[in-house]
């Protein structure tokens, strides 16, 4: 029988630790049974689940991988839902993919099946499975659809993003080549696996490579830095805000402790920062702490990674390199003109094997998001010297004044530099004259005052003169939307 490439690359590494916890250490064998036993189960009766749609609610580490190649091999299409999410929006994304199973485990049967109920969606608890299962499992073609992802959405309902095995499979063997992962890596997994950088980034390229996982329900600073005292990862994936807390550990440990955990992190071969744009300044505080260049790169639900700095090469700080292998990348200009020098931005445009096949039930708005072939990522880039450097979102974070188009993350970043400031936003506000103006908001250290005519003249010498801010407001915390993000609609709000 015909296997999906994942599953028949683990039988290439059967006797090798595919997860490993404090008190566990289980095999690629384990994996590959464990995960027909619960493809046998989601079956029960039928011959191919033929792309019913399977919620996935479990908590990070084996379980949740044998569940998802459960799913796979059976014939399904996962949709993995966030363990911290609000019963409306996990009945939301239950409603609107049509799912029929929801695989779970002990922690959270309990919070959802009243909504399983309440949806006539099959439960099916993997604490009940604890005997092997044996049941012929279907051949499943890399075209049929594998995953959906539902994006976060700020100004509308999230959208479903379908991809097909083919998709992921393209995913995983680019950022496998470009990041060179081999059967010899260890990677802790903290990252939520409901979004693209944890399912695919982390944990799938580690389990095609043969590599071997250690799962945390989530990031725990001290445990972590432990483990990376004894030596025990190669590879580390964080977001920025990992790394600040990480920067901030390091500076408050001791002499004896910092130099200890400093050599763990000095000893990996690829520490990668993604899910946010990394501040400069936090890419140069942790390469002058730990000695380790961060590689930043660029991607979204729907085209997987796109363009990442170079495993061996210049990682420029505050850029996200080149296209990723397989991967093409074009800027074009509001006025429809594709970019071919350095210099000018444009909207990102991305097309390979790895993009998306559709939105879930939304054929107008998958049309919409492709340009002759092309998918539109709605984000504003430029290339400077080779290097793709992300400006935002095209919707919320350019601000057009003046005839200017400017980058509302830049000015952030230089912003985040300022000794009185801890975090910001940076928003453009309607203005007659300007038609839009630089508007910050701002919250800062310990209550230090702060006027703009002070800020403004901070600002001088840093930014040209257009990009500083004509508006300021000191707020005490960010707004966030339902999901905890500080959204540029959110903070307009205030005004």
């Amino acid at each position: 029988m015909t296997e999906l490439p994942l599953i028949a690359r683990a039988r290439s590494h059967l006797n090798s630790v595919a997860f490993r916890t404090a008190t566990t250490a289980l095999t690629y064998q384990n994996l590959l049974d464990r995960s027909a036993t619960l493809a046998a189960a989601l079956l029960g009766e039928a011959l191919d689940l033929q792309e019913t749609r399977v919620a996935l609610l479990v908590s990070p580490g084996f379980e949740y991988a044998a569940a998802q190649w459960a799913i796979w091999r059976a014939g399904g299409i996962k949709l993995p839902m966030c363990l911290s999410a609000t019963e409306p929006e996990w009945e939301y994304a239950l409603t609107d993919s049509g799912v029929s199973i929801l695989m779970v485990d002990a922690p959270m049967a309990e919070k959802i099946s009243p909504l399983c109920q309440k949806l006539g969606v099959r439960l099916v608890n993997l604490d009940s499975f604890t005997t092997a299962l044996v049941k012929p499992l279907p051949e499943v073609s890399p075209e049929r659809g594998a995953m959906i992802l539902y994006t976060s959405g700020t100004t509308s309902k999230p959208k479903g993003v379908l991809t097909t095995h083919a998709n992921i499979q393209s995913q995983i063997e680019s950022l496998v080549r470009a990041w060179e992962w081999t059967p010899a890596d260890r990677i802790p997994m903290f990252l939520p696996l409901h979004h693209i950088h944890g399912i695919i980034n982390l944990v799938s390229c580690a389990l095609w490579s043969g590599a071997t996982i250690e799962p945390f329900s989530r990031f725990d600073a001290p445990t972590i830095l432990d483990r990376v005292r004894a030596d025990a990862y190669t590879l580390f994936m964080a977001v920025p805000t990992i790394y600040v807390k990480l920067i901030q550990a390091l500076e408050a440990a001791s002499p004896a402790d910092r130099a200890a955990i400093v050599a763990g992190f000095a000893k990996m071969r690829l520490m990668v920062s993604g899910s946010a744009a990394l501040p400069a300044r936090v890419h140069e505080q942790w390469t002058a702490l730990t000695g380790q260049k961060l590689l930043e790169r660029y991607g979204m639900t729907e085209i997987g990674m796109a363009i990442s700095n170079p495993y061996r090469g210049e990682r420029r700080p505050g850029a996200v390199g080149i296209p990723l292998p397989g991967v093409e990348v074009q800027l074009k200009t509001e006025t429809g003109v594709i970019v071919t020098g350095d210099d000018e931005p444009g909207e990102i445009q991305v097309r390979g094997p790895g993009v998306f096949r559709t939105y879930w039930n939304r054929p107008a708005a998958s049309l919409e998001s492709f340009d002759d072939g092309w998918f539109c990522t709605g984000d504003m880039a430029v290339r400077e010297r080779g290097y793709y450097r992300i400006m935002g979102r095209l919707s919320v974070d350019i601000i057009k004044s003046g005839g200017y188009k400017l980058s509302a993350l830049e000015i952030e970043a230089v912003l985040l530099e300022h000794p009185n400031i801890h975090e910001c936003a940076v928003i453009g506000l309607p203005d007659d004259t300007w038609g839009e103006v630089v508007t910050a908001v701002v919250v800062l250290k310990e209550s230090f005052p702060l006027e703009l005519s002070a800020l403004r003249d901070w600002c001088k010498g840093r930014v040209s003169a257009y990009k500083i801010p004509q508006r300021l407001r000191v707020v005490k915390e960010l707004p966030r939307n339902a999901m905890g993000k500080v959204t540029k609609p959110v903070v307009r709000a205030l005004f």
